[in-house]
Formats: structure tokens, C-alpha cells, sequence
């Protein structure tokens, strides 16, 4: 019996199809593989606390996809990507499995959890996408990634200003910086706006919404690159954690 049959998939079409988004039957293959590879791997280390089937679908593949309410491309669009605490893959990898022509980059600190992206991308058949182990503010610098990406995504859980320090730096100046958040954000928004300004960016949008079929909130914020960053950002490791930007 094959990974399809032995899960049910008509709720996770149904969710995928209220975003707007069809996938073939080899797409949905590859997220049921790339499930059972990320509840089997989770024995190992610590990859996720969502285990359970379903929400795993949810809460982490239908939340990842749910970028397409702030992100708007039409089918073929070559879009680069960059993940910024990817962690097991969320949003990136789950983006590059439904957007195959996307070029995405994955950037993790932890070693272990590159291993897992890497073994997931070979299962999967995946091209167009690599893995860094390294942290952000070393990849950001000139000579590297800096301001290389159209478009920058993170779910890692942090305030806005201390995630538009990470992230920003890799975007080009006219692409944007995605945040993935759950709730109560404004004051966030707030705090991070002089930040943000700083960083070369601009908050463009707010989406508030549920993932589809159930009322689990989301916000998801877009900020566009308006110039460019200035080169003293982001700050050496650590400190943009520690002491986020206030202006």
C-alpha cells in the first residue's frame, strides 16, 4: 500500500484549493513523503512538536502555502527565494514543492537539520533548491548572499524588528520580506516600523485570515525593500536578538 492510500489527502486538497492553489498527484506524493520523513527523523532530533497528521498538513504545509494571500505570482513566474530559519522546512521547502521553479535557498544554523533538508530534497527528486548551515548575519554580508533574493520568508519566532535585521540584508531592493505571525501583531508592527525604515524597508500590507477550514489566526506581513540596506546591518551575531532595533 502506497503513502497516498494510506493517508486521506481530500481535506489537504480542499485547504490548498480555498488558497487558490491545485497541486498534480505527484505534488501531493512528495508532501506525504516528505511527512512521514519528517515524523520519522523527529525520533532522532527535535524537529517539530505538530506530529499528528493532519495538523501537520495544517499548521505547517497549508500555513506555509498560505504566502500566496500577500505574494501574488502567475505559473512560471522564476522567483528566488531565500528561507531564514528554515528550521524542517517551513515555509521553503513546502513553497518549492508546489512552485518548482522557484530557486530557493534554505538557511539554517543547526547542522542536524540541514542533514534532514538535504535527505528530504534528494527523496523528493527536487532541483533549484540548496541548503546553508549558517547564520544569518554572516550570510548577509556583501560578498556572499547580500541582497541576491526577490523574495525573503520566515516563520522563525522572533520579534519583527529583530527578523527584518535578519532578513532584509538578502532581499533586492524593489523585492519584499514575508513574516509569517499568529496573532496580535500591531504593537509589533509599531515597535519594528523605525526599524524597518532603517533596514531599507517599508511595511506594505497586513493580511489577517484563518487557514482554511478551521479557525486557527494568521497574519502574514509584507514588507517591501525600498533601498538598500546599509552595510552596518545586520549586526554582529547575537545582537539583533538581544537588542532589537528601536530606530
Amino acid at each position: 500500500m502506497g503513502v497516498v492510500e494510506r493517508h486521506q489527502t481530500e481535506s489537504f486538497v480542499e485547504d490548498l484549493n480555498e488558497l487558490g492553489i491545485v497541486v498534480s498527484g505527484e505534488q501531493i506524493q512528495q508532501f506525504l513523503d516528505y511527512y512521514e520523513m519528517l515524523i520519522e527523523w523527529n525520533q532522532r532530533m527535535n524537529l517539530t512538536a505538530i506530529v499528528e497528521y493532519e495538523e501537520v498538513l495544517k499548521k505547517h504545509f497549508v500555513d506555509s502555502l498560505s504566502l500566496v494571500k500577500v505574494f501574488h505570482v502567475k505559473p512560471g513566474d522564476k522567483v528566488s527565494v531565500i528561507d531564514v530559519g528554515t528550521g524542517a522546512g517551513f515555509p521553503g521547502l513546502a513553497l518549492k514543492i508546489v512552485f518548482p521553479e522557484w530557486k530557493v535557498t534554505l538557511l539554517d544554523s543547526l547542522n542536524k537539520r540541514i542533514q534532514f533538508l538535504d535527505a528530504v530534497i534528494e527523496k523528493l527528486g527536487l532541483t533549484g533548491v540548496e541548503t546553508i548551515h549558517g547564520r544569518a548575519e554572516d550570510y548577509a554580508k556583501p560578498n556572499l548572499l547580500r541582497e541576491k533574493y526577490d523574495l525573503c520568508v520566515s516563520r522563525a519566532v522572533a520579534n519583527l524588528s529583530t527578523l527584518s535585521e535578519y532578513c532584509l540584508p538578502f532581499v533586492k531592493k524593489g523585492g519584499c520580506f514575508i513574516s509569517y505571525k499568529s496573532e496580535k501583531v500591531l504593537e509589533e508592527m509599531k515597535d519594528g516600523e523605525a526599524a524597518i525604515k532603517a533596514l531599507g524597508g517599508k511595511i506594505e500590507e497586513r493580511v489577517e485570515f484563518a487557514l482554511p477550514n478551521s479557525d486557527i489566526h494568521r497574519n502574514l506581513i509584507r514588507i517591501q525593500k525600498v533601498k538598500p540596506t546599509p552595510n552596518k546591518f545586520p549586526r554582529k551575531a547575537g545582537l539583533p536578538g538581544k537588542e532589537p532595533l528601536k530606530a
